[in-house]
């Protein structure tokens, strides 16, 4: 049956209704840590860098004054930055986070004298505090696109500043809002004129279940590009092929997902028994990393035997430039400034960049003066004149560069910046689907006649703030996914798991109860497992590991790869045990579970006893300690993740591990490093209390297979069946050690 007007009004409305609620949620969150917490306690939340330096004021893409800061020798002993979730990239909303600079202040009473004193003396202006977008972030240093229209009169910038995260507001965050007004005026129609609605595509139609999805083609044999894809792999390529409208491609950790979307890349781009011509795609991700993740892989195939190289280009900034010059070179930034036409936009931004310089007291001969009043303000004005000439002469080299690219890679919202618009696409490609809200996936979509989507159901959703009325999340775990009492075993779980994927039936188009549901688990939900293939072999994990997750999640469908199977620390070349004692506790044993139950190291929550972030500084001890073994068996830093579900612990496990290791170690959240591939990974559970609480651990799409896990089981057992389960197994299947810090 056909999706009503009434159903699909429903759903729409729903969903400007969630994203509402969201925006508040959020802008409240920000406004109520910003007023009640200060500079310093802000900055081990992970939402402020505090004492920076201003290290140059450039020119971006747009006519946009990029601001760039670090950690000056003259404040800190080292320029690495804190651990913070000042973020590019963002999953769910913009392309990177709302931030502002201001002038670096111990306390808001300091700030407050300290401005009434300058305003006072007349001759010395208040330092703005000016709001912008995160253009970049490195281990040093981070950079802030500052709009032209927010400092009108030119940026006056402190010479010692901090930055604050916010929240990202409706001034930023307009694309969603604009893409489901767009799907509202194509699919339910208000009496304008033929001329001014909006043509509904196919695509558009089976996404709302408008129209079923059209029968899958048959194309017969493919030549693979890569004959080392298994068979899970080539049977997803060929079902994306196959599929006239939507397919979708579920992979779990380690089973090459990237790996397989590069693949479905190359057979689109070439003329072939499917194509009848090579296609356009926009290849899309949640966050630069997932699109940066496939650029790399593109940019290494090696040229063809006959005809140019794949011409591809990447909207945005990337996460990786230091690590691959190819990738920047494939940036559209980078790419319009080398092209013909770009001379004369190129003699204008020099103009710019001169100006800028004199503003900030950098031209020549100012030696540090920035010029005040009237002067100012001319110069400002010509600042103002020479970026809209820039903007014009940089649009035309723009579209060039894109007419000529076979490919365009973007975040979902980035796709729907100027640079894009009215650019039209054969293909879709969004990796990550399930970690992006729905609103932002149709940014691309309406760029393109057919949608391929790929991500894991399984993982972690986006992360969601709103409250509903009776202050429990607008949020939950997918559709379909279990709902069992703690009486239920391991078995039980895998069996019920499997009853409930074999029984469920397609349903129509219905609102979404919260914006954790994504366009794959509502896809999947609508039309079944017809629309999705998953991918069963995986790469990253000893079989042990993937073992749990395999049961309860995927159906024992995940098979772990032969050259992974049984793959230890102790078969790395680079690792050298200290004993065969070591060897055999340390370095041959591929889970072990420090168990804290007992030891009293409960947590503490960070801050004044407030609703946020929890730390366990005995837990992250033994966390350091097994560090320490590690590294001593000859495992290097740059090999060791350890992640953890709270903010709180990764500012207190960085405090310890960073002075020994550096920046090689990685230290994050569970949610920030998601998808890293590292060869030992440490989990700190925190959570340890006589209440029996576990907070967000109760999300099960948070423990996805660890190595090393340190934790309380009294506590986190009573988080949920799944938690039950799991640390049953552990018990059975880990190398169980009971920890103390005399140990």
């Amino acid at each position: 049956m056909a999706t009503s007007k009434k159903e699909l009004e429903a759903f729409i409305s729903r969903h400007k209704k969630l994203l509402a609620a969201e925006r508040d949620a959020e802008v409240e969150r920000s406004s109520l840590l910003l007023s009640g917490c200060g500079p310093k306690l802000l900055e081990q939340k992970g939402l402020g860098l505090n004492s920076l330096g201003i290290v140059g004021v450039n020119v971006g893409l747009g006519g946009k004054t990029l601001v760039e800061l670090e950690r000056p020798a003259a404040y800190h002993t080292s320029q690495v930055l804190p651990p913070h979730t000042i973020r590019y990239g963002c999953a769910t909303t913009l392309p990177g986070d709302l931030a502002r600079i201001e002038e670096n202040v111990s306390s808001a009473a300091g700030k407050n004298k300290s401005s009434s004193k300058k305003a006072g003396e007349g001759k010395i202006s208040t330092p703005q505090e000016v709001e912008g977008v995160v253009y970049k972030v490195s281990d040093t240093r981070i950079v802030l696109a500052i709009n032209p229209s927010d400092s009108s009169d030119g940026l006056d910038l402190p010479d010692r500043c901090r930055i604050v995260k916010l929240a990202n507001s409706v001034t930023y965050d307009r694309r969603m809002d604009k893409a489901l007004d767009q799907l509202q005026k194509m699919v339910l129609p208000s009496g304008e004129d033929d001329k001014k609605r909006l043509e509904v595509t196919r695509l558009t139609e089976v996404l709302l279940g408008i129209a079923k999805p059209s029968p899958v083609g048959e194309i017969g044999e493919i030549a693979f590009f890569d004959d080392t894809l298994n068979p899970s792999q080539r049977e997803a390529v060929k079902f994306a092929l196959e599929s006239p409208e939507i397919a979708c491609i579920h992979g779990p950790p380690g089973t090459g997902k990237t790996h397989t979307l590069i693949e479905i890349i190359r057979q689109l781009t070439i003329v072939s028994s499917v194509n009848a011509k090579p296609l356009r795609l926009l290849i899309c991700g949640a966050s630069n990393l997932s699109v940066d993740n496939i650029l790399e892989r593109l940019l290494a195939l090696p040229a063809p035997e006959k005809g140019d190289k794949l011409k591809v280009t990447r909207v945005g900034h990337p996460a990786r430039v230091m690590s691959n010059q190819g990738v920047l070179d494939s940036t559209l930034e980078v790419k319009a400034g080398r092209s013909e036409q770009a001379e004369l936009a190129r003699d204008v931004k020099i103009d710019l960049q001169a100006a800028l310089d004199v503003l900030a007291g950098k031209g020549k001969g100012a030696k540090g003066k920035r010029p005040r009043g009237t002067e100012r303000k001319k110069l400002w004005e010509e600042v103002k004149a020479l970026r809209k000439e820039y903007r014009q002469r940089e649009g035309g080299v723009i579209q060039t560069v894109l007419n000529e690219s076979q490919v365009v890679l973007a975040t979902c919202h980035t796709s729907g910046g100027r640079q894009l618009h009215n650019h039209t696409f054969d293909v879709v490609i969004i990796d990550e689907a399930t970690q992006a809200v729905e609103a932002v996936c149709w940014i691309p979509i309406f760029k393109a006649k057919k949608l391929i989507l790929a991500g894991d159901p399984k993982q972690l959703p986006p992360t969601i703030l709103s409250l509903d009325k009776s202050g429990r999340k607008l949020s939950g775990t997918p559709l379909g996914n279990p709902s069992l009492s703690n009486t239920k075993s391991q078995k039980s779980i895998e069996q019920e798991n499997e009853r409930k994927v074999n029984k469920r039936q397609p349903t129509g188009l219905r609102p979404p109860r919260t914006l954790e549901t994504t366009i794959f688990d509502r896809l999947e939900k609508m039309y079944g497992p017809s629309v999705k293939r998953m991918l069963t072999v995986q790469y990253r994990m000893h079989e042990k590991i993937a073992e749990f997750p395999s049961q309860v999640m995927y159906q024992s469908k995940l098979q772990a790869h032969t050259s992974v199977a049984s793959h230890l620390l102790a078969d790395l070349s680079s690792t050298t045990p200290k004993s065969d004692e070591d060897k055999a506790d340390v370095l041959s044993v591929p889970i072990v579970f420090f168990d804290t139950a007992g030891c009293e190291y409960f947590e503490r929550v960070d801050g004044d006893g407030d609703e946020g972030s929890r730390c366990n500084e005995n837990e992250a001890i033994v966390v350091k300690k097994w560090v320490d073994t590690l590294v001593e068996n000859g495992t290097g830093a740059a090999q060791i993740a350890v992640i953890t579900p709270y903010q709180a612990q990764v500012t207190f496990l960085a405090s310890i591990l960073r002075p020994l290791y550096g920046v090689d170690i990685e230290i994050g959240t569970v949610d920030g490093m998601q998808g890293r591939e590292k060869e030992a990974v440490i989990i700190s559970l925190v959570r340890s209390n006589n209440t029996r609480e576990v907070g967000f651990l109760k999300e099960k799409r948070r423990l996805n297979g660890k190595l090393c896990i340190v934790g309380d089981s009294s506590t986190v057992q009573h988080g949920s069946s799944y938690l039950k389960a799991w640390m049953k197994w552990l018990e059975e299947n880990a190398d169980v050690r009971y920890a103390g810090l005399d140990d």
